[in-house]
């Protein structure tokens, strides 16, 4: 069995130069999948290439992984995922699987970029300060449940959880 045409054509666009040890040692099963990851499921849908990458990187990220992170942010940055938005996946990724999980992701973002010759640090992002974080992320915590929700968990919330409030706004900016 050989790979599709189609897949044969997209693996070489997202991955030039890359040989498969697995195309070596385990043919059979990468002629599936790649045909498969690289033709079949992309004949249903419409995302385009860049959007598609960047759910699979945040995707990786939650399955912890990290060496085919490692290839795939390569693709995903040649079909024009910008460095700031390779960044922001990973940065997103803290309050859904934790820093500790997140934290060899970003140090492989930052050695892939490097390897690209992309300047590190990259430029900020930032549209709050420490003083207005906790602010802004309310007001965004109130465009996603209500503003009158938000108030509601404020005014509930016991003075000692009372931070947990603060955090979880602050966190929301």
């Amino acid at each position: 069995m050989a790979i599709s045409e189609q897949a044969g054509r997209i693996h070489d666009e997202l991955f030039p130069d890359h040989a498969s040890t697995l195309a070596v040692t385990d043919p059979e099963l990468i002629q599936v999948f790649d045909s498969f990851a690289f033709d079949e499921v992309l004949q249903h849908g419409n995302l385009e290439p860049r959007i598609r990458l960047m759910v699979q990187l945040a995707s990786m990220i939650a399955c912890q992984t990290l060496r085919e992170y490692r290839i795939m942010l390569g693709a995903a940055l040649i079909v024009g995922v910008t460095p700031i938005e390779a960044n922001e996946i990973v940065y997103q990724a803290v309050p859904y699987v934790g820093m500790a999980k997140v934290y060899e992701f970003l140090h492989a973002t930052n050695e892939v970029l490097s390897e690209r010759g992309i300047q590190l640090p990259l430029p900020g992002q930032s549209t709050t300060t420490p003083e207005t974080r906790a602010d802004k992320g309310r007001e965004v915590q109130g465009q996603i449940i209500g503003a009158d929700r938000v108030e509601k968990l404020y005014a509930s919330a016991p003075e000692d959880q009372m931070h947990i409030q603060r955090y979880l706004s602050a966190n929301c900016s």
